[in-house]
């Protein structure tokens, strides 16, 4: 019985048609170029599949101030199109590698006119429901200063002066340690030379009454020795 049921499921398994799986597209957030300069706009995705012969990559693009979107350019059965009436037909390149799942392209000579929200869309066959990425191009004539650099510029002063302070405040307590262990060893050494100079005072004189018994008794005895 269960022999039976297993061939079944896998019967069953073999029968049902595959079904397509989520695609997730990945471009940057926002991106920023020179005026004359060419800029790269990166797309990418993520598919549970093998990529697909049939993987396809469009992009679109909205101008600043507009709600309309256009058609720019189209990859699809191993043949890049760019749309030919749009602002970038003379100006876009394909650089991506659809077998590395890369649709990114190359806009060239770059005008303040090219301002706006650049869109990649992807699909990955049976993988093609997913939620188009975008990415918005800011053109200037000098690029500026981010405020993530300028932050971190600032961090990194704070944390060179905290590390400073550290230093000093350590440095200062070794200098103090040192100052007091030099003065405790001096003082040290200076009590230890004056008590053994006390302890090797000179001998107090002898009393002149028992100088004056002593010489006495010489005498008594040097008449002695001539009597005898």
């Amino acid at each position: 019985m269960l022999t039976f049921l297993a061939l079944a499921s896998v019967v069953l398994l073999g029968i049902v048609p595959e079904q397509s799986q989520a695609i997730v597209i990945y471009t940057g957030w926002e991106r920023h170029g020179l005026v004359g300069s060419d800029i790269r706009l990166s797309c990418s995705f993520f598919s549970w599949r093998w990529t697909s012969e049939d993987v396809t990559f469009s992009w679109t693009y909205r101008p600043d101030g507009s709600r309309d979107s256009i058609s720019i350019f189209h990859y699809t059965s191993g043949v890049a199109y760019v749309d030919n009436k749009g602002p970038f037909r003379d100006r876009l390149e394909f650089v991506g590698n659809p077998g590395r799942r890369d649709g990114s392209i190359l806009l060239k000579n770059l005008d303040f006119n090219d301002n706006g929200t650049f869109t990649c869309d992807a699909k990955n066959p049976p993988d093609i429901v997913g939620r188009p990425s975008s990415v918005r191009l800011l053109v200037f004539e000098k690029v500026p200063i981010q405020a993530g650099v300028i932050t971190g510029a600032i961090i990194g002063v704070v944390l060179g002066l905290l590390v400073l302070i550290v230093v000093i405040y350590y440095l200062m307590r070794f200098l103090v340690a040192r100052r007091v262990f030099s003065l405790s060893v001096s003082k040290h050494g200076k009590k230890k030379k004056e008590g053994s100079q006390q302890r090797q005072g000179p001998v107090p004189p002898a009393e002149p009454s028992k100088v004056k018994a002593a010489a006495s008794e010489k005498k008594k005895q040097e008449s002695r020795k001539d009597k005898k």
